[in-house]
């Protein structure tokens, strides 16, 4: 059976280090979006415009981008979104318009710059967070080529040859997209979900300011001090120039940015993301990482996909339908560690298993969809917590992924040494 570590846990030695998502545009990079998107679209249809009519090319442009906005779902990365709904309306084939697109963003995106400044006191706090050993990210819009946003961390002054970032968002490596709150649990899964505080720095009051909010994520807001937070939003942690950052962090008490993954949108953001977290974990890793441990005490990657997918199926799943069908049911604590050795997971096919955790994972997420406000307060009675809702063992559920995606990254971190 697995427990929630306990809350003391967070507290001790390497777990208060601070977690940083920083957006990009307004926040590390001075950028005005809307002479750049333009500017931007115009050098695209141009560049493409021996082989694609520059309007029809635009507005298929827009249309794959709408497409990336509104995908909901960790079936597919936001590239094989875009391109689904972009290359078949165009005569000229993939052949000739990948290299052509490949050749804009190497020469002439960059020739874009002028039209951004770079703000040093951005690059001063992230050379200093990376002084602290903090952790840190950039959590740009995944809609565009990380080619693109490579360009754009340079204009920063922020290059990625020399900043350790641990993850960079683009539409090749993630699922979900601002202000999807399914985006930033992306982020932190990619990083092995870190357990200590975790703060937002951005500028949009929806972009980032709603999507940490929803998943429970601190958020410093770069804004004026009389900016005014929309109706009805949560209070935010600080709020400042992006140069006011590390003084207001340095006089804070980090147990304040602690994540609060409570909520409704939380769990179903968490749920959402974690097949999307494995996907890309474990893409392309060799086939000795699949059974690699670092000791025998330890599950290998097969093992941990194996406890996955058989307490998503034979537990998850069934204790959602068992709140909606039965009145104040019991729910038993079962002891699903066992099955690692009794099914013999490790004699499996790890990339097999991994498939069949997303499907019946799929499945969780049409259910928790299919909820209502009435549902997710209907009440049953734990064998270890005692009385309990439905959101309660849900959240305990989400917990559950975050200890297995931390188990899951510090397996592969092992193997890499």
């Amino acid at each position: 059976m697995w427990r929630v570590p306990p809350f003391a846990a967070y507290f001790q030695g390497e777990r208060m280090t601070l977690t940083l998502l920083f957006d990009l545009d307004d926040t590390l990079l001075d950028a005005n979006m809307d002479e750049f998107i333009p500017a931007y679209f115009h050098a695209l249809g141009k560049a493409m415009s021996p082989y694609v009519a520059s309007e029809e090319m635009l507005k298929h442009l827009m249309v794959g981008t709408n497409a990336m906005v509104s995908h909901d779902s960790p079936d597919e990365t936001l590239q094989d979104v875009f391109e689904r709904d972009f290359y078949p309306h165009f005569d000229t084939g993939r052949d000739i318009l990948d290299p052509a697109i490949a050749q804009f963003y190497a020469e002439i995106f960059p020739t874009l710059a002028y039209l951004t400044k770079p703000r040093p006191e951005a690059v001063d706090l992230v050379e200093w967070a990376f002084a602290q050993g903090h952790r840190v990210a950039i959590s740009t819009n995944p809609l565009f080529p990380r080619a693109a946003i490579d360009h754009r961390l340079r204009w920063a002054g922020l290059a990625p040859e020399k900043y350790p970032f641990e993850v960079i968002s683009s539409f090749e490596s993630f699922h979900f997209s601002k202000p999807n709150p399914a985006y930033l649990a992306e982020v932190l899964g990619q990083m092995g979900w870190p357990e200590g505080p975790v703060l937002v720095v951005g500028d949009d009051e929806v972009r980032d300011m709603l999507a940490a909010e929803e998943l429970g994520l601190a958020m410093y807001w770069i804004a004026d001090e009389d900016a005014q937070i929309p109706e009805g939003r949560a209070p935010i942690a600080g709020r400042g120039s992006i140069g006011g950052v590390r003084s207001w962090i340095e006089s804070l008490d980090k147990e304040m940015l602690l994540p609060r993954y409570q909520a409704k949108t939380s769990i179903v953001a968490t749920t959402k993301a974690v097949p999307a977290i494995l996907k890309q974990l474990l893409k392309d890793i060799p086939n000795e990482k699949w059974i690699y441990s670092a000791n025998p005490d330890e599950w290998n990657i097969t093992e941990i996909l194996g406890h996955l997918r058989d307490v998503e199926r034979e537990v998850n799943l069934p204790r959602i339908q068992t709140f909606l069908h039965e009145e104040n049911p019991f729910i038993t604590a079962d002891d699903t560690d066992l099955w690692v050795a009794e099914r013999g997971y490790a004699q499996k096919d790890g990339e097999a298993i991994l498939h069949d955790f997303i499907a019946t994972r799929l499945d969780t997420i049409a259910a928790l969809e299919g909820l209502s406000e009435f549902d997710w307060q209907r009440s049953g009675r734990h064998a270890i917590f005692g009385p309990i809702t439905l959101q309660e063992q849900l959240g305990f559920t989400a917990e559950h992924d975050r200890v297995h995606i931390r188990q899951v990254y510090n397996t592969l971190k092992k193997r890499k040494k």
